[in-house]
């Protein structure tokens, strides 16, 4: 389709945006208590929202690696 992002994710990655977006859920529509991400779980999701921006043209920090 036209106009449509595609991005492969590890296993990983898709299980913590699925965690993510779960707490987040449960937090807003129930209060519950959102866990704070491990460091892996912090730069796994760095990489995905990256990789997500780039793909939506969005423009790069000064510091993304790609530009150096």
């Amino acid at each position: 389709m036209d106009g449509d992002i595609t991005l492969r994710l590890d296993r990983a990655t898709a299980e913590d945006l699925y965690a993510t977006l779960y707490e987040v859920g449960e937090h807003i529509a129930a209060g519950a208590p959102i866990t704070p991400p491990t460091r892996e779980e912090v730069e796994r999701g760095a990489r995905l929202l990256a990789d997500l921006g780039h793909s939506l043209g969005r423009k790069c920090s000064p510091y993304c690696e790609h530009l150096a």
